[in-house]
């Protein structure tokens, strides 16, 4: 039996207030900077789903080609790509916060500029798609630098790493879950030039939450390598910690194929098949309140749970689910269909984020989380592009049993992969490694 220790060495738990019932750790009057976090990409994730929703329905409504729907996606995923590779030694080098607002300000310009020609002398296709490439090139260094500033905050606010990636997520997720039929209903009242001025209005209210109430890190690379042998050091450990390779490997592949459904296959089944811009808000806003639910359930569980099981179990059900779209069904089984594929995705990002703050170093986090996003989002702009062009040619269906399939296969070799077994050893990072 455990005795009562004396008033100054015992413990006081408080609530926390994303989990009802869990206790929380003393600290509870430094959550400000969290919450101000966790506003900041919310607003800034709701901005982007409601131009993700918009940009392409612009397209198909203004030249009725999924080609070109998939070739704008492809312009909004690319640039990432570019982005967090070459940009990760420049946000070591920024800091997280400085990062963080000055990505926002500049993406909230780029993009209220296309409503902005649209408005006065008209845009042409080459200039949207090159607003939405260099947008997109503003808009990953920010991403990366609010998500590494998460632990640091998060054992602040007396939460354990599980607890804030999850709240991440769930703030994330929940933008989703308001965005999406925002959005739709948005672009069938006003049009989609409404809806982007949205977009560039979260990034600006974004961009003063973080430089009024996040407080920034002293720990960053002070500028004096040079940039090539930082950003080498960086691809190195991705290269040498065979689990953050595999996650991102794994991530490439997946990304490969969730990329065009959501961002083509969806608009257009929405479009062509259903007829609505609703129903299109309706799917990815379930899919997003879906996800919600699934990243709460991790932040209240996810550190009793192995996490090979969160993490192939929910790609595993990913790929069932996906057979039930192929079906065309009635849109109240579509939007459950998408619902129950949220809560299968919502805790893989918690549980990918909580793995790789336990094992990179901050002083590399630009460098090694730009490299893993770079790898993973690598595939995305050819994924878009082949399913606009091939669903052209082959019919939307057809494209679809392509993914599922693919899917499936992909899924059986994670659960053979014996790396994904240390998915639940914890690496403790010496402190000479996480200071400079």
């Amino acid at each position: 039996m455990r005795q009562a220790g004396s008033a100054r060495n015992r413990r006081v738990l408080l609530p926390d207030p994303l989990y009802p019932g869990v206790s929380m750790k003393p600290g509870m009057h430094t959550r400000g900077p969290l919450i101000a976090l966790l506003s900041s990409s919310g607003v800034s994730m709701a901005g982007n789903v409601i131009a993700g929703i918009a940009v392409p329905w612009f397209v198909l409504r203004t030249t009725g080609s999924a080609t070109r729907a998939g070739f704008i996606a492809a312009m909004s995923f690319l640039p990432t790509v570019v982005a967090s590779l070459f940009g990760g030694v420049l946000i070591d080098r920024l800091g997280f916060k400085r990062t963080s607002v000055l990505a926002d300000v500049l993406s909230g310009v780029t993009v209220a500029a296309i409503p902005l020609l649209h408005a006065t002398v008209g845009i042409e296709f080459w200039q949207l798609a090159m607003l939405v490439f260099t947008g997109s090139l503003l808009d990953a260094p920010g991403v990366i630098a609010r998500e590494a500033l998460v632990p640091r905050l998060a054992e602040d606010a007396g939460m354990s790493i599980e607890r804030g990636t999850a709240s991440i997520q769930v703030v994330e997720r929940s933008s989703r879950l308001a965005g999406a039929p925002l959005a739709g209903l948005i672009i069938a009242a006003a049009g989609a030039p409404a809806a982007l001025w949205i977009n560039a209005a979260s990034f600006l209210v974004s961009a003063v939450a973080v430089a009024v109430a996040v407080p920034g890190s002293s720990l960053r690379s002070d500028g004096r390598g040079r940039y090539w042998a930082e950003m080498r050091e960086g691809l190195g450990f991705v290269w040498r910690d065979p689990v953050i390779r595999w996650i991102g490997i794994t991530v490439m592949v997946t990304n490969l194929l969730d990329a065009p459904l959501y961002a083509v296959v969806l608009p257009v089944l929405a479009e062509r098949i259903y007829d609505s811009p609703v129903v299109l808000g309706l799917m990815l806003g379930a899919a997003g309140g879906g996800a919600v639910v699934g990243a709460l359930l991790f932040g209240w569980r996810g550190s009793t749970i192995p996490r090979r099981r969160v993490f192939v179990g929910g790609f595993a059900t990913l790929a069932a689910f996906l057979w039930v779209l192929i079906a065309f069904p009635p849109v109240p089984v579509l939007v459950a269909v998408m619902a129950v594929k949220g809560v299968a995705a919502g805790p893989l990002n918690p549980v990918i984020m909580a793995i790789q703050f336990e094992r990179v170093p901050e002083r590399l986090r630009g460098r090694v989380f730009g490299a893993t996003l770079a790898l993973s989002w690598a595939s995305i702009p050819a994924g878009t592009i082949t399913a606009g062009w091939l669903i052209e040619r082959a019919g939307i269906r057809t494209v679809m049993i392509a993914i599922a399939v693919a899917y499936l296969l992909w899924t059986a070799g994670m659960a053979a992969n014996p790396v994904f077994r240390r998915l639940d050893e914890s690496r403790r990072i010496p402190a000479s490694e996480g200071s400079l």
